[in-house]
């Protein structure tokens, strides 16, 4: 596969290329962008110049640190940059949908035309005094940087069992969740770790609000891993005339057990 130099790191990419609008999809922790196989095919066919990269610490790009938001994002600009993408819908899942707000947030939209948030992390995962609404302590990010660092194949396990799972029944096969495992596999020790802290700690409320083009959320209403009214829910709140999907016993990893309406609310969102 190609790969770029971008923001001082190696970016290992796909691109389907042709004449279609560009759609970029950013990939969630601690996978790389082949998770997003269930979606490629269906917006290839649909006409659309499907990208994919791998954050840089997972998949085939490069480890070097740092990693956190601001690098994520320059990362992508520097992708999309070397790509000269213009007019592109951006797709950010879980840990992605942090791409898409910093970088309309600090970016701005010149090169972008709509934005999805897809199961994602936004607004501010980190309870604190001010945001009461956060679906994190400390403790429970410190719990699982603990889990990852002391048994980092048992906590994968456990996660992508909850990862997969609404109302505690996997909803995938095994054999869909054991390809999941394996893409976390390439993935650097210390940006599991760093990326928990990441995700885990960032607000992006003034990011969501600068957010100035046509927003699609969609997000599993039984997602045990990012739950609805922690962000999905929020961000449809906060973003101007954002649309919002949400699909009826959609767990965290929506867009394979429930591909087939991912592809189609999204695939709608596009043609407008």
């Amino acid at each position: 596969m190609p790969t770029t130099e971008s923001n001082g790191i190696t970016l290992n990419y796909t691109d389907s290329g042709g004449d279609g609008r560009a759609v970029v999809l950013i990939h969630g922790w601690p996978l790389s962008g082949a998770s997003w196989s269930e979606q490629v095919p269906a917006f290839t066919e649909a006409g659309y110049r499907v990208i994919t990269y791998d954050r840089r610490g997972f998949g085939a790009s490069g480890k070097e640190p740092s990693y956190d938001y601001d690098t994520f994002a320059e990362d992508l600009a520097g992708l999309l940059d070397h790509l000269d993408v213009i007019d592109a819908t951006i797709i950010g899942f879980s840990m992605g949908g942090g791409e898409v707000a910093r970088y309309l947030g600090t970016r701005g939209s010149e090169r972008i035309r709509s934005a999805v948030f897809a199961g994602a992390v936004p607004p501010y995962l980190l309870k604190t005094d001010d945001n009461p609404d956060g679906g994190l302590g400390d403790e429970d990010i410190a719990g699982m940087q603990q889990g990852a660092s002391d048994d980092r194949a048992g906590f994968l396990d456990g996660f992508t069992k909850d990862f997969f799972s609404a109302n505690g029944e996997l909803r995938v096969t095994e054999a869909q969740r054991q390809e999941a495992l394996a893409l976390a596999e390439p993935a650097d020790q210390e940006a599991l770790l760093a990326c928990i802290d990441a995700f885990g700690r960032t607000d992006f409320r003034e990011d969501l609000a600068r957010i100035d083009v046509p927003t699609l959320v969609i997000h599993g209403d039984a997602d045990a891993i990012v739950p609805f009214e922690v962000s999905g829910k929020r961000i449809a709140e906060t973003v101007t005339d954002a649309e919002l999907h949400v699909v009826a016993g959609g767990p965290h990893g929506f867009n394979v057990s429930h591909a087939d309406e991912f592809n189609r609310v999204v695939l709608e969102f596009l043609k407008k």
